[in-house]
């Protein structure tokens, strides 16, 4: 793909409207130094400097959608502690619709805390409780996609295995996209026993490719092209999940596209460094759905999301970008 044809396709990312379905959560990073080694066990005492925090989950999926995509939409499931008035109004500062949200105010709210010491994380504490939607919820959940699908171009389904997604409504809302004819992708978590039947791409991690495919995780293999053992993980999903592509991140391998009766599609990775990962799968399910919407193909959706998450992984935190970073990107990797 040439530099012409990525700004033919991100000139159409403006105009397209996506919904995010999945576990919504705060991230909290809390900033510092270290100084000295606690008198009360061998632990470093972190002395706080600034705390920040991010939509997180599904959450920052939407927002990676956001700076690039003319609407988004959040469903997911939220309480209304502190950390939930806080996680909404971070959200409208973003301009993501929140109107697909169902509120308890029983649920607690995922809050992941991370602190982070010269840039290195020292510990991460999560708070969080699997709670799934009650049935009156779940048809209040249905209701509000009802009333949004025509207007969306496509459905991303983001996965962590938090308790909010059950087979009965993943079965729902793929078939109420498909009846719509919306591009519906899904990023899985192997720890929910989920079955995708008929989606447009699902885009597991390496590990979570193996997990899903029955097969014990083996080392990588240079060049990936030659991994025998991800190219069969790869090919048993594309038949068991039915999907038309599987995206399989790799890491510091950049990504591995899979097609029906096609040869496997390998992208090296474009990460110059590498600070964190925190929040690379987002953003390359964001940019790869996105894509799709705006008319690319598999191959050329997977060449603009592997460029995203070659940028992200280079900032600390749950990170995003921006337009300008990835058109700068493409300008320095790609022919006009």
């Amino acid at each position: 793909m040439n530099r012409s044809r990525f700004q033919q396709i991100a000139s159409r990312f403006p105009e397209m409207k996506l919904l995010v379905v999945g576990d919504i959560m705060l991230d909290e990073f809390i900033w510092g130094r270290v100084k000295r080694i606690s008198p009360e066990a061998p632990v470093p005492v972190v002395e706080v400097d600034r705390e920040t925090h991010y939509p997180g989950g599904a959450a920052n999926v939407a927002r990676n959608l956001r700076a690039f995509s003319g609407s988004v939409h959040l469903l997911g499931l939220i309480g209304s502690n502190s950390h939930a008035l806080q996680l909404k109004s971070l959200l409208a500062a973003d301009r993501i619709g929140l109107d697909c949200l169902v509120e308890d105010p029983a649920y607690q709210t995922i809050v992941k805390t991370r602190i982070i010491a010269r840039n290195q994380q020292v510990v991460r504490v999560d708070r969080e409780r699997k709670v799934g939607l009650t049935h009156l919820q779940t048809a209040q959940a249905l209701e509000k996609l009802d009333g949004l699908i025509d207007q969306i171009d496509g459905i991303i389904i983001e996965d962590y295995a938090k308790g909010l997604l059950n087979q009965d409504l993943v079965d729902a809302i793929i078939e109420k996209a498909r009846e719509a004819g919306k591009i519906v992708t899904i990023d899985p978590n192997p720890q929910n026993h989920l079955q995708w039947k008929g989606v447009t791409s699902i885009k597991p991690n390496r590990s979570e490719a193996f997990a899903a495919a029955g097969l014990p995780l083996s080392d990588p293999v240079e060049p990936a092209t030659a991994d025998t053992e991800l190219l069969k993980a790869g090919q048993i999903l594309l038949e068991r999940w039915n999907t038309e592509s599987l995206l399989v991140t790799l890491s510091e391998q950049g990504i591995m596209l899979f097609q029906r009766d096609r040869a496997p599609f390998h992208i090296p990775t474009r990460a110059q460094e590498v600070f964190d990962v925190s929040g690379a799968g987002d953003t390359t399910i964001a940019l790869f759905t996105l894509s799709l919407c705006a008319g690319a193909s598999p191959s050329e959706a997977a060449l603009i999301a592997n460029q995203a998450a070659g940028i992200v992984v280079g900032k600390l935190g749950t990170a995003t970008l921006t337009p300008a970073e990835l058109q700068e990107s493409f300008a320095a990797d790609f022919v006009s």
